[in-house]
């Protein structure tokens, strides 16, 4: 059998409900949860690490760093063939993408978590994890970079996003659809996912703001960020990739301080193109020098440039970083 580490880091898999707030809290420990996930001692070896036991609001970029290099230190190990991370779901899909990117292995990673409480009818934690560590010690899941798995659905870190506050298969691919699935603890995967090449991160530079583009919206928000200085803007701008033209000063301000402005698109599905020519349209911005982020998230598109300005040097290498050769 495969040797499989479970590193548990908080999150509502980890929680039940306190009677005197009446309001689920971090309660249980790494060893009370695998309890619960009966007979995996069949599929795997399981040996319990704990990270730490946030709720996931908590987690910062700073954080999610110190946990890509325990899980690069953990997965280096050679008798670990894979490992299971348990995260809180509020900002689950942005620590796995920031692990996507810097963790280097070809062996299976999988984030999971509850959507339920321990307390809560229908506590979804246990399945979660089993079907994580079928894919963990799944053969078809070596080299496909960082996988989310709840509900039975396996999802790229790279793509995923949380759909639904509530519902148990919250963890969706707008525009892809699940990789695969875990059917009666066998994994199947219908596609394949794109190899990417991760970058080494010692320290973070997490001063980027995500600023969602509204009708009517200036650029006093962008003009905030860089009077505090942050070192890289993230907008969701309108459809295909536009916004309002009162917003352009500020961009134009951005630029010129050298400081990245990354366009993605607010709709849940579709990718960013430089269609429309009038001021604060997609060719307009492009023109400016902004970086389109293709059908990135905010979140993710925010995480991808914290790791880009963590790395890279110039406007450059981060436009190429981004990019590729999509836009050319």
């Amino acid at each position: 059998m495969k040797n499989i580490g479970i590193v548990f880091n908080g999150g509502t898999i980890s929680m039940k409900v306190d009677p005197k707030l009446q309001a689920a809290v971090p309660g249980l420990t790494g060893e009370e949860i695998m309890s619960m996930v009966t007979g995996i001692e069949n599929y795997a070896n399981i040996t319990s690490y704990n990270f730490s036991s946030l709720p996931s609001p908590h987690v910062t970029p700073e954080i999610m760093l110190k946990l890509s290099k325990f899980i690069q230190e953990l997965i280096d190990r050679e008798e670990i063939d894979g490992l299971v991370v348990t995260h809180g779901t509020d900002s689950l899909e942005e620590t796995a993408y920031l692990v996507d990117l810097t963790v280097n292995t070809n062996k299976p990673i999988v984030f999971t978590g509850s959507m339920r409480s321990s307390s809560e009818l229908g506590y979804d934690g246990p399945s979660n994890l089993a079907a994580s560590i079928c894919t963990a010690i799944s053969e078809e899941a070596m080299g496909r970079g960082v996988l989310v798995c709840f509900n039975g659905d396996l999802n790229c870190a790279s793509e995923v996003v949380k759909a639904n506050s509530m519902a148990l298969n919250a963890f969706q691919t707008p525009n892809f659809g699940p990789i695969g699935i875990v059917d009666n603890n066998n994994v199947m995967f219908y596609r394949n996912s794109i190899k990417k090449n991760p970058i080494k991160i010692d320290t973070l530079e997490d001063r980027v703001t995500l600023i969602k583009c509204v009708s009517g919206m200036d650029s006093r928000y962008i003009n905030f960020c860089l009077d505090q200085g942050d070192k890289g803007i993230v907008i969701e701008g309108m459809g295909r990739g536009n916004i309002p033209p009162m917003m352009v000063d500020g961009i134009k301000r951005a630029i010129s301080l050298n400081v990245p402005v990354v366009l993605v698109s607010r709709c849940h599905e579709g990718r960013v193109f430089a269609s429309y020519g009038y001021e604060g349209g997609g060719k307009d911005l492009r023109n400016l020098g902004v970086i389109f982020g293709d059908n990135l998230s905010g979140q993710k598109a925010r995480i991808k440039l914290i790791a880009a300005l963590s790395h890279k040097d110039s406007l450059d290498e981060i436009k190429k970083y981004f990019e590729g050769n999509l836009y050319n």
